[in-house]
């Protein structure tokens, strides 16, 4: 079956001699159904011929602005308007540094500025290049805007050094690219399909003064991989974090609501409850806080320091107590007697799912991208999950969360 079929794919071909990898990446994406239109720069032909990618692509290949062969077209502006990706594969150094700061100076960069699609880029380059902070900064200009990476290799370069800047398997390359639309399609037509998701992440943190705080050890990671999948599955997702140990995922459909205390948290869920359709909060909120929280810096005083704790407002309780339709999922991450406390909250707390899992056990638990979790609704035991990576439990989970609050079978 042709994965790509009917889909229209930009290739850039930039100079570095990854770039003979190029006539296999063009020969598969066209094998899949796609219909690739290769644009290269002018040192991307000191390595490759524009014959070998125009046979294997079966297409005209660009690479000069002004060599306009339709006087009722412009060239890059109906490539830029008619593709569904634009994939720059290898991309160097300094097509990366045009991307980041708009040059358009040739062809590629030109077309890469007028289009509205998804692009995606695969770098090539020395291990020390592609570590080189104004390179390191400039990805991450681009990757603040949307612009997705495939990750090159490790491995033997070309110059000879041994290390990461390998482009990847044009294999490889296919496949992402075939995720990538999988993933579009699933937002158009999957489980979650205009549902609208609240997901809280990360860990509160409560003052105790400017420089001093109490938190836990949530690195917000199963958040971020349920606010993903959430987004995968077609819903409208709003992500909730507090402290978190990494970045949130950054997508066009996922809203991010940046907050610190239990407070802030509350106030942040409640807002956006009456509106939404499920709410997962795998946040770790603290069950306390100090009772008031000193202006400036406690000097040092003395052999102890009595610290005045007191209740913050049960999110989950509040939520469950207020639920008109709404699909409540918590968390329950424990040390011990798990199931019994999963069950208790889940009942207490009026909530149609819980998730719960043994924070003590090897590859559970906070800042792990792995976890074990068992899944209990009010009836018991729903999902009991092995060890898996943190996107396939979120994946699960939402799966079954999609089923119940739609009260058919998936």
């Amino acid at each position: 079956m042709k994965s790509l079929q009917g889909k229209t794919i930009i290739l850039g071909i930039t100079g570095g001699i990854a770039a003979y990898k190029a006539a296999a990446l063009t020969s598969k994406l066209t094998q899949q159904g796609a219909e690739v239109h290769v644009i290269m720069t002018a040192s991307a032909k000191q390595f490759i011929t524009e014959l070998t990618l125009q046979s294997l692509s079966k297409q005209r290949v660009y690479s000069d602005t002004f060599q306009e062969r339709d006087p009722s077209s412009i060239s890059h502006i109906d490539l830029a308007d008619a593709a569904d990706l634009v994939l720059v594969a290898p991309a160097t150094a300094n097509i990366i540094a045009k991307m980041a700061h708009g040059i358009a100076d040739d062809m590629l960069s030109t077309t890469l500025l007028a289009t509205t699609a998804p692009v995606m880029i695969a770098p090539a380059m020395n291990v020390h290049m592609y570590q080189h902070p104004a390179v390191l900064s400039n990805m991450d200009i681009l990757y603040n805007r949307g612009v997705q990476f495939i990750e090159p290799g490790e491995g033997l370069l070309a110059c000879g050094y041994v290390g990461k800047g390998r482009l990847e398997e044009p294999e490889a390359i296919v496949k992402v690219v075939g995720n990538f639309f999988a993933l579009q399609q699933d937002r158009k037509s999957g489980p979650l399909s205009g549902r609208k998701v609240v997901i809280t992440a990360g860990g509160t943190v409560e003052r105790i003064d400017p420089v001093r705080y109490i938190s836990n050890d949530s690195s917000g990671k199963m958040g971020f991989a349920l606010a993903r999948t959430a987004r995968a599955m077609g819903a409208e997702v709003t992500l909730i974090a507090a402290r978190t140990d990494e970045a949130p995922p950054r997508d066009a459909g996922i809203t991010l609501v940046r907050v610190q205390s239990a407070q802030d948290m509350y106030e942040a869920v409640m807002e956006r409850w009456e509106d939404c359709d499920i709410l997962i909060k795998a946040a770790a909120v603290a069950d306390y806080r100090p009772r008031q929280s000193a202006e400036s810096k406690i000097k040092k005083s003395g052999d102890t320091l009595t610290l005045e704790l007191v209740k913050t407002t049960d999110i989950l309780e509040s939520l469950g107590k207020a639920k008109k339709g709404q699909f409540l999922i918590g968390f329950a991450a424990e040390t011990g007697d798990t199931e019994f406390y999963a069950k208790d909250k889940l009942a207490r707390k009026n909530l149609d799912l819980i998730i719960a899992n043994d924070v003590t056990a090897a590859g559970a638990g906070f800042g792990t991208d792995t976890n074990i979790v068992k899944v209990y609704d009010a009836e018991g035991l729903v999902l009991d999950l092995p060890l898996i990576s943190k996107d396939e439990v979120a994946r699960q989970v939402l799966r079954l969360a999609a089923e119940r609050a739609a009260g058919v079978s998936l």
